[in-house]
């Protein structure tokens, strides 16, 4: 018995992360000052959000090959 996950659950988190990848390198064409602040911030948060996967993703794969 298989059981699927839905659409939104699936597509939710790489769904957020473009629409913040979206925002990030529009403020960076569209203004200066702040909006330069608020893009380099916005388009870091999907950078965090790998490296936290790639590092828990290691921790994983180690404790399963114990």
């Amino acid at each position: 018995m298989s059981t699927t996950l839905p659409f939104r659950k699936i597509y939710a988190a790489p769904f957020i992360l473009a629409i913040i990848t979206a925002y990030g390198l529009l403020s960076a064409l569209l203004g200066d000052g702040l909006w330069d602040a608020l893009s380099w911030i916005a388009l870091a948060i999907p950078i965090a959000v790998l490296a936290i996967c790639i590092s828990r993703g290691k921790q994983v794969r180690g404790a399963m090959t114990r």
